[in-house]
């Protein structure tokens, strides 16, 4: 899959109502030219749907790994309010309209199989739209002239619509499809591996289901029902590869923009000091750092590892310079990293949490199940291994090796935090326990240079409509938009 994924599709057509582009799958963005939709075959949209899907979550992550202090803004500043402008394109334009032509096709030949992959891929759109907004537009977008002024769904019916979609495609996945129209080198995600969907859905849901904890429509046991049908390795995990033609975005944007003198982002002390020993001290003395940090950031070879305060003009927590940035070359910063939106990882974490809820854990209770602590170890043995690294020393150290009868929620979350470094699901982690430095240990708000800043001292909790939303949908749009600071409807 690596490689190859971008260089197998011969058509590619992306834009709205519907336009053909150049012969390079990455082109989609410049089309030369328009086709009638009835010559496009489902296979034709399915990559550029995919690859904008993955394009929406990086441009959420570029304002939600601020909010969440992955990184910071160049020498240490904090973002304000988003509108994630990006992501509203992506799904808006370039997502739904296509899925829609597609669905049209999937209907009339019975591809049903085309259908469930397309139904996955369409659900975590929505879902990343409504934890982004909270209610937007579905069940009426995508009309066209007929209603130029659709209706807002609300973030509950949008959640209802997420696990249609996901329960309809574990279902036809596991049934039969006659139609003899099979998914190839247009997934660019598995190539065709439906086993893989199949457990893609399974893990989703699981996902989306973990926010719903907290209001009680769902529970910790539904969850590890459902995870237990999600990933079984890091071969399953879902991500898409970029090549030397078709370049990674993180690396042209933090690596590139930085070696010619642009702007760029720097590595954040949350997530320096959740790794070098600060937050967590090491106990065996054979660590200084988590061996994940390298492949995430350099410090330009100086002793010690120093992450840039939120806000902090520059400083490190000790009042000294910062010193850490991206590293060139580091498993996100390479020329064909991948962008990945979940993996086997992250469903152990998912697993590990859902456990531990299970058995009554609260954010500051000690000791859990078996079940708890084997996905905890489990999701960082994993982890390791995904970044290629060597974690014997890690897993064995104290401060990992808690044991059962000292399993903590924040030592769950930490290692999630870490292994799900620059993905968006971050920023649903920090709402769903409310930014609490029990569960994130060491967390503290952003600093602000004038004490008069708009929301200072506040958590941001949600993006407000783009301006191109309100220009058209004025009246919509302001019925329903909310302060940034505001909870999404899972999160009240």
């Amino acid at each position: 899959m690596k490689k190859q994924i971008t260089k197998s599709l011969l058509l590619i057509c992306m834009i709205i109502g519907i336009t053909a582009c150049s012969e390079e799958y990455f082109d989609v963005n410049t089309p030369s030219g328009t086709v009638d939709e009835g010559d496009l075959r489902m296979n034709d949209l399915l990559g550029p749907v995919i690859h904008s899907t993955m394009e929406g979550q990086r441009s959420a992550e570029l304002t939600f790994g601020n909010y969440v202090q992955n990184f910071v803004s160049q020498e240490g500043g904090a973002v304000g309010e988003t509108t994630a402008s990006g992501l509203w394109s992506q799904v808006y334009l370039y997502v739904l309209p296509n899925v829609k032509v597609i669905q049209s096709k999937v209907e009339a030949e019975g591809a049903i199989h085309f259908g469930a992959v397309t139904d996955i891929v369409t659900a975590i759109n929505l879902g990343i739209a409504t934890d982004t907004w909270d209610n937007i537009p579905y069940s009426q977008a995508n009309f066209g002239q007929s209603n130029l002024f659709p209706a807002f769904d609300t973030q509950e019916e949008i959640y209802t619509e997420i696990f249609n979609l996901l329960d309809g495609a574990i279902a036809a996945l596991q049934a039969t499809d006659s139609s003899g129209i099979s998914l190839g080198s247009e997934d660019l995600i598995y190539g065709g591996d439906l086993d893989k969907w199949l457990r893609a859905a399974y893990t989703l849901k699981a996902r989306y289901q973990l926010r719903l904890i907290g209001n009680g429509s769902v529970s910790a046991n539904d969850v590890l029902n459902t995870i237990n049908n999600g990933f079984v390795s890091n071969a399953d995990d879902f991500q898409m590869f970029y090549d030397d033609r078709n370049i990674n975005p993180w690396y042209s944007g933090e690596i590139l923009a930085r070696n010619t003198g642009n702007f760029h982002h720097d590595i954040a002390s949350q997530l320096v000091s959740s790794m070098n020993g600060d937050y967590y001290p090491f106990q065996s003395g054979t660590l200084s750092i988590d061996p994940r940090l390298p492949v995430f950031a350099t410090n330009n070879g100086e002793a010690e590892w120093k992450g840039y305060v939120s806000g902090g003009g520059g400083l490190a927590p000790d009042g000294t310079s910062a010193n850490t940035q991206f590293v060139d070359g580091g498993f996100y910063t390479k020329i064909d990293a991948p962008l990945v939106l979940i993996t086997y990882a992250e469903a152990q974490f998912i697993k590990a949490e859902a456990a531990f809820l299970a058995n009554g854990g609260t954010e500051t209770s000690v000791g859990s199940t078996s079940v708890a602590y084997t996905a905890y170890m489990e999701g960082i043995m994993a982890s390791m291994d995904k970044y290629d690294v060597d974690g014997t020393d890690y897993v064995a150290d104290g401060a990992v090796d808690v044991g059962e009868a000292g399993l903590m929620l924040n030592h769950i979350m930490k290692e999630k935090y870490i292994h799900n470094f620059l993905n968006p699901e971050t920023f649903v982690d920090y709402r769903r326990y409310d930014f609490s430095d029990d569960v994130f240990v060491g967390l503290t708000i952003r600093e602000e240079e004038d004490s008069e800043a708009d929301y200072a001292g506040e958590w941001f909790r949600r993006a407000s409509y783009p301006a191109s939303e309100l220009v058209r949908n004025e009246a919509v749009v302001i019925a329903n938009q909310q302060l940034p600071t505001a909870p999404v409807g899972w999160d009240e």
